[in-house]
């Protein structure tokens, strides 16, 4: 089994794996934030392990009291390091939820979201929990949102598939980062087609040791 906690002690290495995905995906949503318009902004994210992708860019984001988000995370070491680090940086409208976030329930009352976060998922979970999840994520945005989603590229190399389930969801690629090794891939896609109402009681993956 894998140890979730220890698993992220390698954002703390500059040159890791993790730390350059986190600049991609901090860079996404620093340039969504800016380019939203005035007014309260949901963000829901997924598996969000210790809150980093959002809390680190939420803290020195001029947009940070806009934000309304939940960040979900199963592991109770992470869940207390994200609920430090969110009361560390004044973050009062970040909610740290502990929850299985592959059932649809953990997403009642914080969606639609204008930004879904599902960062860490697509490398852990079946080819078919991929496809189902990208399938159901209109149903956790409001019209125009953004989600960033990661994978990384080890054969076989799903991203161009997944990439093509978001295109049948309904959704723009915006952008699909892949780091200077070639190992890790961040995708922004935009909804363009019409959201739906979510729907209780729906298991969209169960984590694997790979996906």
């Amino acid at each position: 089994m894998q140890d979730w906690a220890e698993w992220h002690r390698d954002y703390d290495n500059p040159n890791s794996m993790l730390s350059r995905r986190l600049e991609l995906v901090q860079g996404h949503l620093r340039r969504e934030l800016d380019r939203l318009p005035t007014g309260a902004i949901r963000l829901i994210s997924l598996c969000a392990g210790q809150g980093r992708d959002a809390i680190g860019v939420l803290a020195k984001h001029p947009r940070r009291d806009d934000v309304r988000a939940r960040l979900v995370e199963l592991d109770d070491r992470n869940v207390a390091v994200a609920r430090q680090l969110a009361q560390a940086a004044g973050l009062d409208g970040v909610e740290i939820l502990q929850a299985d976030a592959g059932v649809t329930e953990v997403c009642v009352g914080a969606v639609p979201a204008q930004i879904v976060l599902v960062c860490g998922i697509f490398g852990n979970i079946t080819a078919k929990d991929i496809q189902g999840t990208v399938a159901a994520l209109p149903s956790l945005c409001a019209p125009g949102a953004l989600v960033l989603w990661t994978r990384h590229r080890s054969p076989p190399d799903l991203t161009p598939k997944i990439r093509s389930w978001f295109m049948e969801a309904g959704f723009n690629e915006q952008a699909f980062d892949i780091s200077h090794d070639g190992f890790m891939s961040v995708g922004a896609h935009r909804l363009t087609g019409e959201p739906y109402v979510l729907v209780p009681g729906q298991r969209l993956f169960t984590f694997v040791s790979r996906g």
